[in-house]
């Protein structure tokens, strides 16, 4: 499934991400990489979406959550 499709305060396991390589390149600077947990703060379904991952807030945007494929972490 793809980020932008997570529900609030959920976990998931990145599987994929699939963008230009300069954005996926500072996706993986700031932590984000195959295999990582990344949780949904909130998913409006309007703006950008909130996520915790490696300990930090961040706001995505829907085209870029668009292109990372995740599956739901076990709990």
């Amino acid at each position: 499934m793809r980020l932008k499709e997570g529900k609030n305060n959920k976990v998931y396991i990145v599987e994929q991400i699939d963008l230009e390589q300069n954005l996926e390149r500072r996706l993986e600077a700031l932590g984000l990489t195959e295999g990582s947990r990344i949780e949904v703060l909130n998913n409006d379904k309007k703006g950008a979406l909130t996520v915790r991952f490696r300990g930090t807030r961040f706001a995505l945007g829907k085209r870029i959550a668009d292109h990372i494929i995740v599956r739901e972490a076990a709990a």
